[in-house]
């Protein structure tokens, strides 16, 4: 069967996408917010229509993600920070796999998610209050699936609350993407094998955004 390369990329585009806002909250305090709004949003659809209404029905909400995925799939880009970006896929990636390995986790993380949509009735998507409800899901059932991400930055950013649940919430995020390029035929196999694939897909994607 043919692999749908376009939705691969955007969903893998979404991962990349949670993990430079990762980056950007553990290093800076504060992220870019529509991205962010994005990769939150994306948590609530569990059945869309298709890949792309994930992301709010358009490709350039994951400019952030595919520019990410662009310069991590560029062989010459060998920054520090881009191994920070590698490692946090990687551990989204396996914390995925354990997930979907764990059929208890999966119907709490899915009742718990379903509930997300009536907070939407009191609170705003990037309200303290949705964030700390946000990182109790990912605590109470990522977190322990182990081996935690280990999310490198600046102490004093990192040492704030605030912070803390943010990171989770958009870690959380990234979860949600990894399941949704599993779904649509993404694998591991891609990232060794495809990557010239995957790289002009993303570029093509991302001129037409």
């Amino acid at each position: 069967m043919t692999k749908n390369y376009f939705d691969i990329t955007l969903a893998l585009a979404g991962v990349c996408q949670s993990a430079r806002l990762v980056q950007q909250l553990a290093h800076q305090s504060y992220c870019d917010e529509p991205p962010l709004r994005v990769s939150l949003q994306s948590l609530l659809d569990l059945n869309p229509p298709s890949v792309c209404a994930v992301y709010g029905d358009s490709p350039a909400n994951l400019r952030m993600g595919l520019e990410t995925l662009l310069g991590l799939l560029n062989a010459s880009s060998r920054e520090r920070l881009g191994a920070e970006l590698t490692r946090y896929i990687s551990g989204l990636m396996l914390l995925e796999h354990k997930l979907k390995s764990n059929r208890v986790m999966q119907a709490e993380l899915s009742r718990r998610i379903d509930a997300l949509d009536r907070q939407l009735n009191y609170f705003d998507l990037l309200s303290d209050t949705f964030f700390s409800v946000m990182a109790s899901i990912y605590m109470d059932i990522i977190s322990p699936l182990g081996p935690r991400i280990q999310v490198t930055g600046t102490a004093s950013v990192l040492q704030n609350t605030q912070i803390q649940d943010k990171l989770r919430a958009v870690l959380l995020a990234g979860i949600r993407s990894v399941v949704l390029w599993q779904q649509v035929g993404g694998g591991r196999f891609q990232l060794l094998f495809a990557r010239n694939r995957l790289f002009k897909e993303a570029k093509k994607i991302l001129l037409h955004a």
